[in-house]
């Protein structure tokens, strides 16, 4: 085949390429509701409540009362935040993909010491 018929026909392909990436991205533009936009702000921005929760009750137990109900409430708001903090994970998609490259990268370590 001619090489100039091949840069033509790669071209092409190149071109059909960035026509369906474009469309793909003008479609996730085009995503509306608010129910998308919160999920795709989930995945960039995790919520953490147990952080929340541990400076609330970090806030209540140093603030001085004097008839100690902020410390008896601080405590166990303290403690309930380190339970959340377990309990639920506060990962976003880019700890996920940092998470991936490192197993990838211990996978390829290992690979590497056995040959």
């Amino acid at each position: 085949m001619d090489p100039m018929r091949e840069r033509v026909e790669r071209l092409r392909r190149v071109a059909g390429s960035a026509k369906r990436r474009a469309g793909l991205y003008s479609e996730l533009a085009g995503l509306g509701g608010s129910q998308a936009a919160s999920s795709l702000g989930a995945l960039r921005k995790a919520p953490a409540p147990g952080k929340k929760l541990q400076k609330i009750g970090f806030m209540m137990l140093w603030i001085p009362e004097p008839t100690g109900v902020t410390c008896a409430v601080g405590g166990p708001m303290i403690v309930a935040g380190r339970y959340l903090d377990k309990k639920y994970n506060g990962a976003t998609i880019g700890d996920v993909g940092a998470e991936a490259g490192r197993t990838l990268s211990a996978i390829g370590d290992f690979r590497r010491s056995i040959t």
